[in-house]
């Protein structure tokens, strides 16, 4: 007999700006915002007294200013969003081991195994809302499912409600019983499918589905037809409730990168060559964080008119240092024509391999260091003084400016497996 699945969604709620007020009580209750008020400043996160005149995270700065001006705007602080989600994946781990974390505030628990020592999955469920309330003073949604699919649908259902009359509390737990799938499924929007985005969306309306039911009541072979093989079959079968990936504790990591948008278009290599320094210092530091090297690299470059290219080089025996992935994405930088204005550059590592760095006695002693490993063990002396004093405690020079050291730190603005722009 197959035990039956019990899986959890944790979503905290408005995440980034609940730590933030945590430490402000002040703000309670009032519209706040965490995200650049520059003039192409974007929302990472609105409380949901923001929500309520229509910001939300991604939106552009200036239209969420527009839409509440009353609004207090915060800087993000993702050494501490950090620090606090790494305090509430402990409360995760301390129930079950069985935890796949998709960003720093969402997470999915398997919690099957250990119903008989902790109770019924929602019991577990209400028992993580306390424990995140008490001991972080921050609160959550969770949903509990037969599977990751529908328990991602249930935390939602979960959540607080913000209309313009007022924010509304939320369930805190939902949860979706075996054999009562299909009836909190089928009533729901069919855009609430993992995959149905605009045009999609466009295509099923054209075909009379409004609903997820209207999806299910199709034929699978028109479907299929309307829009593609695989995502045709990925949608029917998300339709009928199924989902059988397990929650992945150990998954790894498919890139690590950080991009910025400027205040103001860059239009030379070299004022484009500080920032790749820049990026490249907050890329290299996670790598090594993550453990092993990158093999691929990545830039990006949006210029003034949107447009968006990527280039990319793979470097035998791979990389953990910004030196390295400087030298190794410089050409690429170096064949782009900038003249007309840069509004965003990017670079990412990906194609990790288990390939280690550690330095031996001998090494240093015979002076046995290639270049990499010399520029490796300085900036591992970096990390130390950085996890001791801080995240602007040393940086690079090309990031000291009139304003101080300019250190790009962890946020919505990065590229890893599942992460958006959320808070």
């Amino acid at each position: 007999m197959t035990r039956q699945r019990v899986i959890l969604h944790v979503d905290m709620d408005a995440f980034y700006v609940s730590v933030e007020i945590r430490r402000r009580p002040d703000l309670v209750g009032k519209p706040v915002v965490v995200g650049g008020t520059g003039p192409r400043g974007v929302i990472a996160a609105a409380s949901y007294e923001a929500r309520r005149y229509g910001v939300r995270s991604a939106l552009p700065s200036v239209t969420a200013k527009r839409l509440c001006p009353q609004a207090v705007f915060l800087p993000g602080d993702h050494a501490l969003y950090a620090s606090v989600s790494a305090d509430v994946n402990r409360i995760f781990t301390s129930i079950t081991p069985l935890v796949e974390p998709l960003s720093l505030d969402e997470a999915f628990l398997d919690v099957s195994g250990g119903l008989r020592l902790h109770g019924p999955g929602a019991v577990i469920a209400q028992t993580i809302r306390r424990r995140v309330w008490e001991e972080l003073q921050l609160r959550c949604s969770v949903g509990v499912a037969p599977n990751k699919f529908l328990a991602k649908l249930a935390s939602v259902a979960a959540k607080p409600v913000a209309s313009p009359e007022g924010v509304h509390d939320g369930k805190g737990v939902v949860e979706v019983l075996p054999g009562q799938e299909l009836a909190f499924l089928h009533p729901l929007p069919v855009q609430a499918l993992w995959g149905v985005g605009p045009a999609t969306l466009e295509r099923l309306r054209g075909l009379g589905v409004h609903t997820v039911a209207d999806l299910a009541e199709l034929d699978e072979a028109g479907l299929v037809a309307a829009v593609g093989a695989a995502h045709g079959r990925h949608l029917y079968g998300l339709a009928w409730g199924v989902d059988d990936r397990p929650v992945e504790p150990d998954r790894e990591m498919k890139s690590i990168g950080h991009e910025e948008t400027f205040v103001s278009d860059r239009h030379t290599t070299e004022e484009l060559l500080r920032e790749l320094v820049r990026l490249s210092d907050a890329v290299a530091a996670r790598v090594r964080e993550h453990g092993g090297v990158a093999r691929t690299l990545t830039l990006k470059v949006r210029f003034a008119g949107f447009e968006t290219i990527t280039r990319s080089i793979t470097v035998a025996g791979g990389v953990s240092t910004a030196h390295g992935i400087v030298s190794a994405v410089t050409p690429l930088l170096d064949a782009i024509d900038p003249s007309r204005g840069v509004r965003l550059l990017g670079v990412s590592a990906s194609n990790f391999t288990s390939g280690s760095q550690q330095l031996s006695l001998d090494d240093l002693f015979e002076e046995r260091l290639d270049d990499e490993h010399q520029w490796l063990l300085a900036e591992e002396t970096v990390d130390a003084i950085r996890k001791r004093f801080g995240t602007t405690a040393i940086g690079p020079a090309s990031a000291v400016s009139d304003r101080g050291l300019q250190i790009v730190r962890r946020g919505a603005q990065q590229w890893g497996p599942e992460e958006v722009p959320r808070g």
